[in-house]
């Protein structure tokens, strides 16, 4: 969890990082049995209707968002899971107040949400390429910050990702792209120039952790280089919220009918 806001984070983090695996075989024995925890807390999570769990994956172009909705959340019961991305916004969305798209996108009590990209794409790409001074920028991140108080207050449960690659692996992964006809689809030639910015969106993820990290809505830091121990350790911090909720199933309501009754042969 990102609590250190007090300077630099970025240049403290090593997204090399591997949390004492020695190689991918050993993460994916843990994974098998954290799929079917987390299977079986959505179902109760999903019947209890007392909670909305909302996913933000936030992270450079090529950091995984993709891969860990893929991979953390494939064993659950797609009816209670939604994933939403938010690219530039419609001449609709931009009529409005820039959280008004995301809000309506927000889960419903007993669904879980995955965010690809956010509300935190307002306080990125506008203050890098110039559109936004600071004054905007720090209006919006109180608006933010009233927003997931809100959501929380409402039993929302908010983790936020943040994906963590470095330039020379983020480099790799699109040469990868660019070689493999299966992923050619993959490539944008935006993310070749959004590299030139790379310093800029560290220094603006850098406010965003101090802006914005709050006991109700954490920041996670995720080591991104290696994509087996980013999913694993992205659905370890998933499965540990939810167990931390106590979840249980309803209770069969005192007001219904004897049940002996409407099992009888005369029904």
């Amino acid at each position: 969890m990102i609590k250190d806001t007090d300077g630099k984070i970025l240049p403290k983090l090593n997204p090399d990082e591997t949390g004492g695996f020695t190689n991918k075989e050993e993460a994916e024995a843990k994974m098998g049995p954290l799929k079917e925890r987390l299977a079986e807390l959505q179902d109760i999570f999903f019947a209890q209707k007392k909670h909305a769990l909302l996913i933000v994956l936030q992270g450079m172009d090529s950091s995984g968002k993709d891969g860990t909705v893929k991979h953390v959340f494939s064993g659950i019961n797609p009816q209670g899971f939604t994933v939403t991305s938010f690219k530039k916004p419609t001449l609709d969305e931009s009529a409005h107040d820039f959280l008004w798209r995301v809000h309506k996108q927000t889960p419903a009590k007993g669904y879980i949400s995955a965010f690809n990209r956010s509300h935190y794409e307002e306080v990125l790409v506008p203050r890098v390429h110039g559109g936004q001074d600071k004054a905007e920028t720090k209006r919006r991140f109180r608006h933010i910050r009233h927003f997931e108080e809100m959501l929380t207050e409402e039993n929302t449960i908010i983790i936020k990702l943040f994906l963590h690659i470095s330039k020379d692996k983020q480099l790799e992964k699109i040469q990868e792209r660019l070689q493999d006809p299966a992923k050619h689809w993959k490539f944008d030639v935006s993310d070749l120039e959004e590299r030139k910015y790379w310093n800029d969106y560290q220094e603006a993820y850098e406010d965003i952790f101090k802006e914005t990290a709050k006991d109700n809505a954490p920041w996670y830091w995720i080591p991104a280089n290696h994509r087996w121990f980013r999913n694993y350790l992205a659905l370890n911090i998933v499965v540990k919220t939810l167990e931390k909720l106590k979840l249980s199933y309803p209770k069969l309501n005192t007001l219904t009918p004897d049940i002996s009754e409407l099992i009888s042969p005369r029904h």
